[in-house]
């Protein structure tokens, strides 16, 4: 078990988790959780903090508190992104996050969809330091990215027990995506209401893939890939069909993903030295200072 939980990981691939992650933050606060801002402007009676804010005595928020969040947010996840004081800009970044989810949950709606990501801020201080391009293998960095493939899973598995438990055998056999399809389908949903069974199939098809998602962990890698692409494709049309983004959760899938192939700030790096008429350092070279000094 500790072998799988800290299988190690190249660097390389932690540096491009980390720089997605991070980078993806300013995002979500101006463009897919600005209304979370909106909160600091509500009366301080409709505040309910989750349980996790009652134990640790959040304070109601007020305009100050969320733009404070707001606004020192977007500068540190930017600076968190460039991998230096990994470990300080990363802790605070993940508080401040933390704080900005019981805000945002705390008002009668609670969304599942940043489970994942809030688990790949918690765990990424903790991966060390890593450079894009550097193939050195690193255990706690696996850690890492194997705590955010836990959290993916259980987003889905734990998914299928709420509609079970809640929801019962109606959840499969009754009208719960008609509903949805009627309240805010699109075009597409509401083509495919007229194909008699679709929804009943449907219902049953994302319960049995919650419940068999687990499964990843114990293919191949290719295998593996595949299913994640099923994943991603799954996203994509519950987005076409009711509108519906799982974005940050999404961007904490990735963590499966050899991410180290994908190396645009490699290219950048030798496209500059190759400008300034130097021979750019080859990606072991990066990994081995001594080497990186020889180039």
């Amino acid at each position: 078990m500790t072998r799988w939980l800290f299988a190690p990981v190249p660097k390389a691939r932690i540096a491009a988790f980390r720089t997605l992650v991070y980078l993806f933050i300013p995002l979500d606060l101006v463009f897919f959780s600005a209304w979370i801002k909106s909160h600091g402007n509500l009366p301080g009676n409709l505040y309910q903090p989750l349980v996790v804010g009652r134990l640790l005595h959040l304070p109601t928020p007020t305009h100050l508190i969320v733009n404070t969040i707001y606004y020192a947010l977007i500068p540190l996840s930017l600076l968190a992104a460039t991998g230096r004081a990994h470990r300080l800009l990363g802790w605070t970044v993940f508080a401040l996050y933390f704080e900005w989810m019981i805000i945002a949950m705390s008002y009668g709606k609670i969304d599942h969809d940043r489970y994942a990501l809030l688990v790949a801020l918690a765990v990424l201080p903790t991966a060390g330091r890593a450079r894009h391009g550097d193939e050195t293998p690193t255990e706690a960095g696996g850690f890492a990215l194997r705590a955010t493939q836990i959290a993916v899973i259980c987003t889905y598995f734990l998914a299928s027990i709420a509609k079970l438990r809640y929801g019962g055998l109606a959840w499969l056999t009754g009208a719960t995506l008609t509903r949805s399809f009627i309240r805010r389908g699109t075009l597409l949903a509401q083509w495919l209401l007229k194909i008699p069974g679709f929804t009943t199939v449907s219902q049953f098809g994302i319960v049995g893939f919650e419940l068999f998602s687990p499964i990843v962990f114990f293919v191949k890698p290719r295998t593996r890939y595949l299913i994640i692409a099923g994943f991603y494709l799954f996203h994509v049309l519950t987005f076409s069909l009711i509108t519906i983004s799982f974005i940050p959760h999404q961007i904490a899938m990735a963590g499966f993903l050899p991410l180290e192939k994908v190396t645009p700030i490699t290219w950048l790096r030798r496209r500059r030295a190759g400008r300034n008429g130097q021979t750019a350092p080859t990606e072991a070279a990066m990994a081995d200072p001594a080497a990186t000094a020889e180039a």
